[in-house]
């Protein structure tokens, strides 16, 4: 029996609506169910990357039908353009991609569907930056994540962006589970990721001195970091746009012409866009733009993760982005049982695992992160928490942070990944399709994986539009974004200094995180400015401490008015639906009475 027929026999028995068929180098799954993990069973058991390419899973789920926001705008602002480069998507391999392309003297046009960059994952997760030690040497996503993790450093140094290098720790409860440490210390040497060791619980606490006393040690990786995943795309996009990129906001792509193997033009709610290239980095969409362009070797299957953030005074509780093994059963909390371990099977599912795990996170802003766990869901725009969540995840990982209660929870978020059933990244030029650069399936390690992944794409992006003439250098770009003032990070004296040139710093607006009115004219006045409470929030911070915008956000408002000449009520929380303000109470003649 062939390879395939074993599979249609499998998906049968899954579902008698289920089969697969060989296309272009791919397997083709059809059918339906009203199942969703049955479809993701499927999409799983079709994996074989030494025979297909990738799966592409067109198995429909009953009564489903992926709905997407309407465009905010419909107009033809766009139409007739015809940059060298267009890039689809505003996360954080797009924004990078963009800025990573200026290097060269091309035309580079960025269409984002939102109002903002970093709307999507790379902006709902934890920031670490990984280490990348359970991949395999051959995996995309161990290439780019080892070459971008070097990378960093320096990149945040010329963004000012935060980044804090203080490594990861994978903690374990008994004295059998170094096991798991051995063979992943193993694999870092294979991997040539430095510095990888277990330590014992009194080295240990040197690094983490929090630690609950039933921890027995834990394996340390020096080389992982912390940034804030938000204001690096920013950052990324800004530093784009001064150097000559354009990004367009609420550009909502539609549709493409593909014709002799070619993208010929692409539809948007903007008009009609007439690149020579094009690089899909849509995230969860990227596998309906692969479609669009004829060239879709994948499938992507969301991946939702809830994570929860803690209060600052709650933050020194971890240095690190700090797991526990999932070997290790932790003792029930208040109780004196040992933590129980898992056996062989827990050790061998461990090292096959496509998630890491659920882990308290140090934020580069000070805070604790716990979190993400990981839901299968078929809605793409499911951004939604659950109490089930919240409770799974705070249960698990109190007994790590001991002395975090539900009352240390300031807020909590979900994100949504782009994981294919393949579980690696698809970075690569056009297979079908000679004009597009493929940018899809990241999920983590994307954050660390992004400055490498815009390397290559920028290098590919150079070598195709060679064809149509030299690609120069440029001469003018410059790679470093000048770190505007941050107040909480300065010294007394320092501050008094800047208050004196610019009074606006004097002001302070959110007392929780010490944002004054100077940082937010200076965000509104960006190369990429986005006037809405939440695009302010995710640049300087008001609105993401304790009182989460109680105070701060009538006085955000109340600036971004007088700084564009809007009205208060025109002033929106996010998209151009999400107004705050409805009207006055009273009528004017009203007022005071």
């Amino acid at each position: 029996m062939s390879r395939l027929e074993k599979l249609k026999k499998r998906l049968a028995e899954l579902d008698p609506s289920f089969t697969a068929k060989e296309d272009r180098g791919t397997v083709v799954l059809t059918g339906e169910s009203d199942d969703w993990r049955k479809i993701v069973r499927a999409g799983k058991l079709a994996v074989d990357k030494k025979r297909y390419l990738g799966v592409v899973n067109r198995i429909r789920l009953k009564g489903f039908e992926q709905r997407t926001p309407d465009p905010i705008v419909r107009d033809k602002a766009l139409d007739g353009a015809a940059p060298d480069v267009l890039v689809i998507g505003g996360g954080i391999v797009g924004c990078a991609a963009a800025r990573a392309l200026r290097r060269y003297d091309i035309s580079v046009m960025l269409a984002e569907r939102g109002y903002d960059v970093a709307l999507g994952g790379s902006s709902r997760n934890g920031g670490v930056v990984h280490v990348g030690i359970n991949y395999s040497p051959h995996a995309q996503k161990h290439i780019y994540n080892n070459r971008g993790n070097a990378m960093y450093e320096g990149l945040c140094r010329d963004l000012g962006v935060p980044f804090e290098q203080k490594g990861q720790v994978l903690l374990i409860g008994k004295r059998w589970e170094k096991l798991l440490c051995t063979v992943l210390a193993l694999n870092a040497k294979r991997l040539l990721i430095p510095g990888v060791k277990f330590m014992k619980r009194e080295e240990l606490l040197s690094v983490e001195p929090h630690i609950p006393e039933w921890i027995y040690g834990g394996l340390y990786m020096p080389t992982g970091g912390i940034t804030s995943p938000y204001q690096m795309t920013v950052a990324l996009a800004e530093n784009a746009v001064t150097n000559g990129a354009r990004i367009c906001l609420n550009t909502v792509v539609e549709g493409m012409d593909t014709e002799d193997g070619k993208i010929r033009a692409v539809y948007t709610n903007r008009g009609v866009i007439r690149p020579k290239l094009v690089i899909n980095a849509a995230g969860v969409y990227s596998d309906v733009i692969a479609d669009m362009a004829g060239d879709r070797t994948f499938t992507v299957h969301p991946r939702k993760g809830t994570d929860i953030i803690m209060d600052k005074k709650k933050g020194y509780m971890v240095r690190t982005s700090m797991a526990k093994s999932p070997t290790t059963v932790p003792p029930v909390s208040g109780g004196a049982e040992e933590a129980r371990p898992g056996g062989l099977k827990a050790v061998i599912a461990a090292l096959h695992s496509h998630t890491k795990g659920i882990a308290s996170i140090h934020t580069a802003d000070g805070n604790m992160i716990i979190g993400p766990d990981a839901l299968e869901v078929p809605d793409r725009e499911d951004t939604s928490t659950t109490a089930e969540s919240m409770d799974a995840i705070f249960d698990a990982q109190s007994r790590i942070s001991e002395g975090v209660g539900r009352q240390d929870v300031i807020a909590y978020f979900a994100g949504v990944r782009a994981p294919t059933y393949e579980e690696d990244f698809v970075v690569r030029k056009g297979i079908f399709t000679e004009n597009i650069l493929e940018a899809a399936g990241i999920q983590s390690p994307g954050i660390t994986a992004a400055p490498a992944i815009a390397e290559d794409l920028a290098e590919w992006a150079a070598e195709y539009l060679a064809k149509f003439g030299k690609v120069r250098r440029n001469p003018s770009f410059d790679p470093v974004r000048k770190k505007k003032p941050c107040l909480r990070e300065m010294t007394e004296e320092e501050r008094a200094a800047l208050i004196a040139e610019r009074p606006d710093y004097g002001e302070i607006v959110c007392r929780c995180e010490e944002v004054s009115k100077g940082e937010i004219l200076d965000a509104l006045r960006s190369p990429l400015p986005v006037y809405t409470v939440d695009a302010v929030k995710r640049r300087v911070r008001p609105g993401m401490g304790r009182c989460q915008g109680g105070f701060c956000s009538p006085l955000v408002v109340k600036i971004i008015a007088e700084e564009t000449g809007m009205t208060p009520e025109e002033v929106t929380k996010g998209n151009a639906r999400s107004n705050i303000l409805f009207g006055d109470t009273k009528h004017p003649g009203e007022q005071g009475k």
